[in-house]
């Protein structure tokens, strides 16, 4: 039995125009962290899905048993969904949110835009995977948060107080798996990169920015840490995203 969902963290579909794009919040979020986007582009006119992933929203308990198959296998059924329904289609994510957009280009290269915060990129290394995985086969299940990460006083994402183990250990091992499919995105890239995140270093986004074909537009924010999309810089983002994806679908 899965725990209610919190207030506002409801998956959300919006109807536009003949462009889509799809939208993606983080590991241990939910819809709340990147709605203000979500609301900016289906203003801008476009037809936009913002899914609730797989164990988010609700309790950390649901996302103990979850792995990157069913948040990846979500991300694609969303796209695919919004690929019926209009001519291109951009996707948009923060942090994990970010991992699942470049893994969805690298799938997709059909893919008209992506526009990234703060995104896990980088291949996790040996000296942060073997503890965790020591962790999870020794029974450890949930381990303090890494949620609401922001400058900004009294701002307050609803993410889970926990970090489930075994499900970060899968993120993790994707990252890697990544990898490959990161000189195949070929679409422009909106990079919006916190100077400080406590949560993913600046470093995954060079090494996107180094690695993927198509040209990257890159954007430093200055005032926020990782959910900057709730942060000070949030007004920039929300802007640069629009202005981007105009030309990006034009």
């Amino acid at each position: 039995m899965t725990a209610p969902i919190l207030p506002g963290a409801e998956p959300t579909s919006f109807a536009g125009g003949p462009h889509g794009v799809l939208v993606l919040h983080g590991f241990t979020g939910n819809p709340t962290s990147m709605r203000p986007v979500a609301e900016a582009v289906a203003a801008a006119g476009y037809t936009v899905e913002l899914p609730r992933l797989p164990g988010h929203g609700t309790a950390v308990e649901d996302m103990i048993p979850t792995r990157w198959s069913d948040w990846s296998g979500a991300a694609e059924a969303a796209y695919a969904d919004l690929a019926a329904r209009c001519d291109k289609v951009a996707v948009a994510g923060l942090s994990m949110g970010g991992t699942l957009a470049a893994w969805l280009a690298g799938r997709h290269p059909e893919t008209a835009a992506l526009v990234l915060v703060n995104p896990l990129i980088e291949a996790a290394p040996d000296d942060l995977l073997a503890p965790l995985r020591e962790m999870a086969d020794a029974g450890t299940e949930v381990i303090p948060g890494i949620g609401s990460d922001i400058a900004m006083p009294g701002v307050v994402e609803s993410a889970y107080a926990g970090t489930p183990v075994a499900p970060l250990v899968s993120l993790l091992e994707a990252t890697r798996e990544l990898q490959p499919l990161l000189s195949a995105i070929r679409c422009p890239v909106l990079l919006c990169t916190s100077v400080q995140d406590h949560v993913v270093p600046p470093s995954s986004s060079d090494v996107l920015a180094a690695t993927v074909a198509g040209p990257v537009e890159r954007v430093a924010l200055a005032r926020s840490y990782h959910v900057a999309t709730l942060d000070y810089d949030a007004g920039e983002i929300l802007t640069r995203t629009v202005d981007f994806l105009a030309k990006a679908f034009a």
